[in-house]
């Protein structure tokens, strides 16, 4: 009977403790979660993080632990626009995330941009969605009369790019719309239209759906791209040669956003 008691007791002693390290704001604290296209735009963070555990969910691996100190998931969704948007809806049905950094490649589109500037997206569409007809393609912006045009959180835009500036340098850091569609772009003349019909500086193929999950969560997001090609008729080329580099480069900097955002927390 008095062992039963002293259990009884020792149970309600750690609820307690529990109930007061809640009230005191010792939660477990939200991740970031970092999303991207391809293998070689997450193996950097990966080999720099501490993993503790690796879910698969829907044949995504979503890798849990800590980058630069700060929580994270991190997890190669796939190319294109559907592997997207179902990763990140996953990935935010699955895991308590306050916010969400796309990191990758892209072709340029913006004629002031070069391979290997860095682009974050202040907002972003997508480029392949409308009426297909005799006449050819017309853009129909988004669902139910929506926009199509989705931004990205003014905070996380602003850190993105401070980030940058520190990784790549004056210079070679842009904001600006990026458009998403399910093509490797690699035709000067589709460059035009990017950039005549929408003012992008960026094409690629998934920020637009993961920034339309994000919306639909509620979860603030951020686009980052660096650029591997200049999507001309030299792209493919180009890719092969920069990719892995330019998939780096923005991994460099997510983890100098994480770090300033731990140097926040250690001021506050």
């Amino acid at each position: 009977m008095l062992k039963i008691k002293g259990i009884i007791i020792a149970t309600i002693i750690c609820l307690l403790l529990c109930q007061a390290g809640f009230a005191e704001g010792t939660q477990p604290a939200k991740s970031t979660g970092i999303i991207s296209a391809m293998q070689n735009e997450i193996d950097l963070l990966l080999a720099t993080a501490e993993i503790d555990h690796t879910d698969t969910v829907g044949g995504v691996d979503y890798h849990v632990g800590t980058l630069c100190g700060e929580p994270v998931v991190i997890a190669k969704a796939g190319i294109g626009k559907i592997l997207s948007a179902a990763g990140m809806t996953a990935m935010l049905n699955n895991y308590d995330i306050s916010r969400v950094l796309f990191t990758g490649i892209a072709g340029g589109v913006g004629d002031e941009t070069r391979v290997l500037d860095v682009v974050i997206a202040t907002e972003l569409v997508q480029h392949d969605f409308g009426n297909l007809n005799n006449d050819g393609f017309v853009w129909c912006g988004g669902f139910n009369g929506e926009s199509g045009h989705y931004t990205c959180d003014a905070e996380l835009v602003e850190m993105a790019y401070r980030a940058a500036l520190a990784v790549v340098g004056e210079g070679h850091v842009f904001r600006g719309l990026v458009a998403s569609g399910d093509q490797f772009v690699a035709s000067e003349a589709f460059v035009r239209r990017l950039q005549e019909e929408f003012n992008a500086i960026a094409c690629e193929m998934e920020g637009a759906s993961i920034a339309l999950v994000c919306e639909q969560y509620n979860t603030p997001f951020v686009v980052i791209r660096t650029l591997s090609d200049k999507a001309d008729g030299l792209a493919h080329e180009t890719y092969e040669n920069m990719a892995d580099l330019a998939a780096d480069n923005s991994c460099r900097i997510v983890m100098e956003m994480l770090k300033s955002s731990k140097a926040i927390e250690k001021n506050d």
